[in-house]
């Protein structure tokens, strides 16, 4: 018996139990009603089982018709997907589409490549909202949601889309007061620049090959926004703790340092997640590759 073979009898035996209708699934599948009922007594004979109880009036599909029901739609759904896949990679970007993204990362990362696939892409037009709140794909109307944390997010659809790593920065002025710091241990002098918590203290993370340790650091200045954060540091106020993307242009500029940069910190994944298979457009799909192609780039 070949798997490929029973595909077209699947997918008339699947349509029949949809329709109760040799006729009408004949219609959708442009197939004669003959041709319909001989796959289907043909898959009954290479499964040895009958699926449907036919007379002059009425189709009855029997018990094991119901349950093998059930791998033909999984399987003809797929097919389905996959064509909707090829349909929407070869289709011109057109029409609006929705993204949500936490409000550093989306504005460092997410709008400069909204602006370039917006202006390759005539007839496309985005929204885009700034949030740190907590998403909720089944009630927010959005195509695409950046995520970022340590997991992937409990979602059906989702793609990652880069790895964040931090580190601590500097002004060149602010270390020239101080000796040259050379392993995490030479840290907790020093004035820090951090995330706000409950705590005025707290322990930065540390790796590198076998080792692994953790130092607590004193904050004196706290804000619940990266930016502000780097704001305070080209200020020299102290050793800001920034993901390595915000710190970048500043580091090539010279305007800030990497202390230890052979030690690794914290790290997190970004995420795309994806609000349905019915939504995921052209516009959507070919967004989503230009993303994650130019931070994959960019920011490697």
């Amino acid at each position: 018996m070949s798997n490929v073979e029973n595909l077209v009898s699947m997918a008339a035996f699947a349509r029949v139990v949809e329709t109760l209708s040799f006729t009408e699934a004949a219609k959708s599948l442009q197939l004669s009603k003959s041709s319909v009922s001989r796959e289907i007594s043909q898959l009954e004979v290479r499964l040895g089982a009958q699926l449907l109880n036919r007379t002059t009036r009425t189709i009855e599909v029997t018990e094991l018709g119901l349950s093998y029901y059930q791998y033909c739609y999984r399987i003809l759904n797929e097919l389905n997907s996959a064509d909707r896949f090829i349909r929407n990679f070869h289709e011109e970007p057109i029409g609006n589409f929705h993204v949500l993204a936490p409000f550093t990362f989306g504005y460092q990362c997410v709008v400069p490549a909204m602006n370039h696939f917006i202006a390759k892409n005539i007839h496309v037009s985005a929204d885009l909202d700034l949030t740190d709140r907590p998403i909720n794909m089944a009630e927010d109307q959005y195509d695409i949601a950046i995520v970022i944390g340590r997991e992937p997010p409990n979602h059906p659809l989702i793609k990652a889309l880069i790895d964040i790593s931090w580190g601590l920065y500097a002004t060149p002025e602010y270390l020239s007061q101080y000796p040259d710091m050379e392993k995490p241990e030479d840290l907790p002098r020093h004035d820090y620049i951090l995330f706000r918590g409950s705590a005025h203290t707290i322990s930065l993370p540390f790796r590198k090959e076998k080792q692994k340790t953790a130092i607590e650091v004193r904050s004196r200045f706290r804000a619940n926004n990266s930016m502000a954060l780097m704001s305070s540091a080209l200020a020299g106020t102290g050793i800001a703790y920034l993901p390595d993307y915000m710190a970048r242009e500043a580091v090539s500029s010279g305007r800030l340092l990497r202390l230890l940069p052979d030690w690794r910190m914290d790290t997190y994944q970004a995420w795309m997640v994806f609000k349905s298979e019915k939504t995921l457009s052209s516009r959507v799909r070919h967004f989503a590759n230009d993303l994650q192609e130019r931070l994959r780039r960019d920011l490697s």
